[in-house]
């Protein structure tokens, strides 16, 4: 049987289960975006279909093929497909596809999460919607005709009376926290001039928690226990000063205080995910665990952080200087192509390092983030190891945000 028939039935079966009751219910809604691979399914073989029984050993060739086969999107939803016909099918293909930074394809939800390729930068743009105030951000090197590119996160302004907030999700019309699409935000102070990313996971036993006004309303009948009640601080924007306007073009600092300076430096490894955290009914059924992660109390929904000090010191980013251009009156960076209109949001990031730390100047150099304007209201985004695409994806988004100070 060729490949493509039994992607044929594989979509079929899919279908077909997408129909049962709640549940069915429940993963059309995930797949706006990203098919979650991890979907529990306590369904028995008989009922998930004819694949479910077949060897293990042509289980394992086949999904191979098909990882190796099918290499950008629209044709990743392959992998994807093969991941969510039955539990069998789905940790097979948990374990072939690897991890970002090793294979260099978004599969997954948590590929999102994970840092980029080390040699080759993930290529990105990001589409702005002014009347609703939305940022969408999706995989390809320029928008397509067919408008097919793939939606990776998106991202909703929201100006409150002090701070603006950007609550990123995974889908493009849910923005709640009360909702298992909630990715994280990034929150600004009155002026804009800095800027704080929180996520909804935790990145790290040492992950500073972030509570808020919102996050202490949130109370046990308004919350699925299974969603996160608190948001944890990964990394700090401040942007320099510039009332007068004296000092050129914006200066901005990053400080990722989720990812050590040393992943910077030869075999030095930056935080990994490699699945989201199970829900607390599977927690709570585990009586091994003595020291949970995270813990829940009622009505509050407190979290609890088992304490793990952290001594290294947090990797910073720093915009790369432009230089002034004589001729074209003004101040220019090499975008290599990514970046064809003039823009005070246009930026590039590389790490700011401490003499006294042993890194390469190569590296000191590399860019890890780039971000410039192509359009009216798109823009290019390139990042790479150790920045996660939800990590590039909120520093880009501060750049929108009014800055009359700065500028």
């Amino acid at each position: 049987m060729s490949f493509k028939s039994i992607i044929k039935e594989l979509k079929d079966g899919i279908g077909s289960m997408s129909r049962r009751g709640a549940e069915g219910k429940h993963w059309r809604n995930r797949t706006r975006s990203f098919v979650a691979p991890d979907m529990a399914t306590h369904s028995t073989p008989s009922e998930q279909g004819q694949w479910a029984s077949l060897p293990p050993e042509l289980l394992l060739d086949i999904i191979r093929r098909v990882e190796e086969s099918e290499t950008a999107w629209p044709a990743r939803t392959v992998v994807v497909f093969c991941a969510s016909v039955c539990r069998s099918w789905r940790d097979v293909t948990k374990e072939i596809v690897k991890t970002l930074e090793e294979c260099g394809r978004l599969t997954f939800p948590i590929s999102l999460k994970q840092p980029g390729p080390r040699d080759a930068p993930i290529q990105c743009y990001i589409k702005r919607d002014r009347t609703t105030s939305t940022y969408r951000l999706y995989f390809g090197l320029t928008p397509s005709e067919n408008e097919l590119d793939k939606l990776l996160l998106a991202a909703k302004k929201m100006r409150r009376a002090t701070s603006t907030d950007f609550v990123i999700s995974f889908v493009a019309d849910d923005f709640s926290r009360a909702s298992n699409t909630y990715v994280g935000k990034l929150r600004s102070n009155f002026l804009g001039t800095k800027f704080t990313i929180c996520d909804g996971q935790t990145p790290s036993d040492g992950a500073v928690r972030h509570v808020t006004r919102q996050s202490r309303r949130f109370s046990s009948n308004q919350v699925s226990p299974k969603l996160p009640a608190y948001n944890y601080s990964v990394a700090t924007l401040s942007y320099e000063l510039n009332v007068l306007r004296t000092r050129g073009p914006r200066r901005m600092n990053c400080v990722m205080n989720s990812i050590p300076v040393s992943s910077i430096q030869e075999g030095g490894t930056a935080p990994t995910p490699t699945s989201f955290p199970p829900c607390m009914e599977e927690r709570s059924s585990d009586t091994k665990e003595k020291e949970p992660m995270l813990s829940f109390s009622s009505p509050n929904l407190s979290i609890s952080l088992k304490p793990t000090p952290n001594t290294e010191p947090a990797l910073v980013l720093k915009n790369k200087a432009p230089r002034w251009h004589e001729q074209l009156q003004c101040w220019c960076l090499n975008f290599k192509g990514r970046v064809t209109v003039a823009s005070v949001k246009n930026f590039q990031l590389v790490a700011a390092v401490d003499p006294s730390v042993d890194v390469l100047v190569a590296e000191q150099e590399k860019v890890i983030l780039q971000f410039g304007k192509i359009g009216k209201d798109i823009f290019t985004m390139d990042y790479r190891y150790p920045l996660s695409a939800f990590q590039a994806f909120a520093i880009c988004l501060s750049s929108f945000d009014t800055k009359p100070a700065c500028e």
